[in-house]
């Protein structure tokens, strides 16, 4: 009989609730849709109590659409976006909204932390040394990774600070509630910079490393591998989830690892491409290795004794909602009326009618500032070269083909990165839904691109996959087998042509315009 596992996604639009077969199969997936609160002075915070009622609907709405029977569950497995906090006291109760990964409140405390009299690159030489030599990376100045987040708390919230019991990622916050366990994977916690990663099979805290960051070890969880067991589902949340008490709960991943994992890219220098509210570049590899200039790094894999090669764009996908939201369909005094069913594939068959390069339009891509090919969190996006004569198609195909020039910028520095060039891209995330944007990116790379089937669900694929070999019912090495592929983009020559001088104009603009962003946003 073929087992399934409850997967749940927590993404930054809300979760997406699954049952995943151990085959890789989805049978069934439900999404719900969350709050996201920006707040003034670079805030971004969730409601945890909004998570749990949005995965507790999707979980009640997928088992009564679905025909497997609760006895096939063999087990629950979470995934979430990275980089969050969520501040709970002794009973395990949020003290206040989650903190998300586009949060960078804490940067002036994280600077800090990481200057000293003299700087290399924002950092004093000697804790540099000592992050890259334990960690692989080091925190990122502008403040959006946890332990700015919890210095935040620490220097403004200071009752918070004092109140909470443990700091813990949204992934590992879902997983006290399914468990009332307090526990970090050897990934999740990599963001915190207070690990030592050297061996990534015995990932393990570092006193002096604690002791530089300003972290407490009381208010931090203990370490699991993402393929152990963490511990059986409660009764409660059993109920509330529809399903039996007692399924083995594992610890899972956070999103870019999961997606690894659910593109089937488990195999060093398989490259992976997801594009959905952010985006990312990755691949295993077998080093451990840091680009800190281009914030890249090999950190701890999902998979055991595995690095995977990490980086962030910070607006992919978030870019076409607000084309959709604030440009093209806002909700205002001039609404003409409801916003359609439907807006992305039509931006798709109007983008279609537009020629590649756009008449010349360059968007840039930086709405919420950059984290990498580089990390300014001043940065923001922008129409380049309009004139009289551009058209709304052109507009929408600027904004596919902008987030597009983003990736390529970053595939640059991948490159450099794993010595070799990737030839094949797998690509991933709500993006991959579009034909289009596939066909975009293989003309703008210059590269092969293998369209994921069911590509908005990687997350929760890779989530099951990886509890299907944590519970030993699939071999890790068979991973990749069970991930199917839709169809395959070849580069078109006349295009790419277009693409190679706008390219070029692209990163003149970055350096042109970066000091305007820097003087215009600075506080």
């Amino acid at each position: 009989m073929t087992g399934y596992i409850l997967a749940i996604d927590l993404g930054t639009s809300g979760p997406k609730v699954a049952l995943v077969a151990t085959t890789g199969a989805i049978v069934g997936c439900v999404f719900e849709p969350v709050e996201l609160l920006l707040l003034p002075g670079g805030g971004a915070e969730q409601r945890p109590a909004d998570w749990w009622r949005a995965i507790t609907a999707a979980s009640g709405r997928l088992l009564a659409e679905t025909a497997v029977g609760r006895d096939q569950i063999v087990g629950i497995a979470c995934t979430a976006q990275w980089s969050g906090t969520v501040a709970v006291d002794k009973s395990g109760a949020p003290l206040m909204n989650a903190i998300i990964w586009m949060d960078s409140r804490g940067a002036p405390y994280l600077r800090r932390v990481v200057g000293g009299p003299v700087r290399v690159l924002g950092y004093g030489p000697r804790k540099l040394l000592r992050w890259l030599a334990l960690t692989g990376g080091a925190p990122a100045r502008s403040g959006k990774d946890p332990i700015a987040h919890i210095l935040f708390l620490k220097h403004e919230r200071p009752e918070i600070y004092r109140r909470a019991a443990v700091f813990l990622e949204p992934k590992d916050y879902l997983n006290l509630v399914l468990t009332g366990r307090r526990a970090a994977s050897f990934d999740s916690v990599t963001l915190h910079w207070v690990t030592d990663n050297r061996d990534p099979r015995r990932v393990a805290y570092d006193g002096t490393l604690l002791a530089m960051a300003g972290l407490e070890r009381a208010k931090l969880p203990d370490l699991r591998r993402a393929v152990d067991v963490l511990g059986p589902l409660l009764p409660g949340p059993a109920a509330e989830l529809g399903v039996p008490a007692g399924l083995p709960v594992v610890m899972g991943a956070p999103d870019l690892h999961s997606a690894a994992i659910g593109a089937g890219s488990v195999r060093d220098y398989a490259a992976n491409l997801y594009v959905g509210t952010s985006s990312w570049l990755t691949c295993h590899v077998p080093f451990k290795k840091t680009d800190l200039r281009h914030n890249m790094a090999s950190l701890p894999s999902a998979l055991p004794g595995r690095y995977l090669l990490l980086n962030e764009q910070e607006c992919a996908g978030a870019c076409l909602s607000f084309l959709r939201d604030n440009l093209l369909y806002p909700d205002d005094a001039l609404s003409v009326g409801p916003r359609p069913e439907g807006a992305y594939r039509r931006f798709d068959t109007l983008a279609a009618g537009a020629p590649p390069g756009s008449a010349g339009l360059i968007f840039t891509p930086w709405l919420y500032g950059e984290r990498t090919p580089v990390e300014e969190h001043l940065l923001r996006g922008g129409f380049h070269n309009l004139s009289l004569k551009t058209t709304r198609a052109d507009l929408v195909r600027a904004v596919l083909e902008g987030v597009a020039y983003n990736s390529r910028w970053l595939l640059t520095y991948v490159e450099r990165f794993v010595g070799r060039r990737l030839d094949v891209i797998t690509m991933a995330g709500g993006g991959a839904n579009s034909d289009l944007w596939c066909q975009i990116y293989a003309d703008v790379l210059g590269r092969d691109i293998r369209q994921l089937a069911d590509p908005i669900q990687i997350n929760v694929r890779g989530a099951g996959l990886l509890a299907a070999a944590a519970l030993g019912l699939t071999p890790i090495e068979q991973l990749a087998d069970h991930v199917p592929i839709a169809r395959t983009y070849t580069p078109n020559p006349g295009a790419g042509a277009v693409y190679d001088r706008l390219f070029r104009e692209y990163l003149r603009l970055y350096r042109a315009t970066r000091g305007v962003y820097a003087r215009l946003n600075r506080t």
